[in-house]
């Protein structure tokens, strides 16, 4: 009896150690967390995050690292010392498709694509028949769906336009800043830099005034039939050994930044500009204002994402990596 109710007592022992001490192991907080993230409206939420310590209770130190262009995109998300990076979502169904461990968590950017003109009352991608527009990636996404749409209401992109391809969207504000062209393609914050500068000296005295002009996501919605959206750009996880609880926390908190971001978009722009030398506040706001931020779980996105995916794949399989992504590309 004696062996019996030291048996007992020492099971009850292990169990009351087993309750006090599990829970703390569970909880143990990830000595870095690192957030990646290009100079555009979707690394908004984390700069946010980053900035309020707002996954402080699971990482004793989470960093914001920026990309610049799409190698050093691809390098982020391979490198292994990444957690999570926004990234364009045929991006990352490209990586997905190439062999990357890697899942889609989200998309948040629904709308920041636009043109830019010296000429007002432009109204739809018809509009810019006969003149010549500065087109940034010759042959990535921008370009892609802009010949999709134009070719979707009748018009023919070797007779129809003169595009003037050139490095990235910065080369194009430059363009249009300095007269050198009337019309680009550009994306946010890019156009409301644009905006901007031809509003302010010295600028202003050698530019004339931009306008907004059309907006890609309507264009998309009015020709393909759907909302007026394009899911852009998300979240993808690019570390599948981070702890459940981890990744959970990361969509609660990147929720809360976006819903913020869209709230608080004065805010939003000293922070972000803060972090991004080559961005201003009011610039930033004016994106915030403008674009369609809205947080979507992958799995719920999907439908649109692979409308969007097939779109590009008809004009170049390469940039979605050749195929749809399968079920494993989409978190959970």
């Amino acid at each position: 009896m004696k062996i019996m109710n030291a048996w007992v007592v020492g099971i009850c022992s292990l169990i009351l150690i087993g309750s006090l001490a599990g829970p703390a192991a569970a909880h143990e907080k990830l000595p870095r967390l690192v957030l990646a993230g290009p100079f555009a409206a979707v690394s908004d939420p984390l700069i946010r995050m980053v900035e309020t310590k707002a996954l402080s209770d699971v990482a004793e130190d989470v960093r914001f690292v920026a990309w610049k262009n799409p190698d050093q995109m691809r390098a982020l998300a391979l490198n292994g010392e990444t957690d999570f990076i926004a990234t364009p979502s045929n991006v990352a169904a490209n990586l997905y498709n190439r062999g990357a461990k890697l899942r889609l968590l989200n998309v948040s950017i629904w709308g920041v694509l636009w043109m830019v003109s010296r000429e007002q009352g432009l109204e739809t991608l018809a509009d810019f028949k006969g003149k010549e527009i500065a087109m940034p990636f010759r042959g990535d996404m921008p370009d892609l769906l802009f010949q999709a749409l134009a070719e979707k209401q009748g018009l023919d992109l070797k007779k129809d336009f003169n595009l003037r391809y050139v490095a990235n969207p910065l080369d194009a504000m430059q363009l249009l800043i300095m007269r050198r062209v009337d019309h680009a393609l550009l994306a946010e914050p890019a156009v409301s830099m644009a905006l901007r500068k031809t509003r302010s000296f010295p600028v202003s005295v050698i530019a004339p005034d931009l306008y907004r002009s059309v907006d890609l996501q309507q264009e998309w919605g009015r020709l393909m039939g759907g909302q007026p959206r394009i899911p852009q750009a998300g979240i993808a996880l690019a570390n599948l050994d981070l702890p459940a609880r981890v990744v959970d926390r990361f969509m609660e908190e990147y929720a809360k930044a976006t819903q913020w971001c869209l709230e608080h978009p004065d805010e939003a722009g000293i922070l972000v500009a803060k972090r991004i030398d080559m961005l201003t506040p009011e610039a930033v706001a004016d994106s915030i204002r403008v674009s369609q931020f809205r947080h979507v779980p992958a799995t719920t996105a999907r439908k649109e994402l692979e409308g969007f995916f097939r779109t590009l794949e008809a004009r170049n399989p390469a940039l979605i990596g050749g195929k749809l992504p399968d079920d494993g590309f989409y978190f959970r």
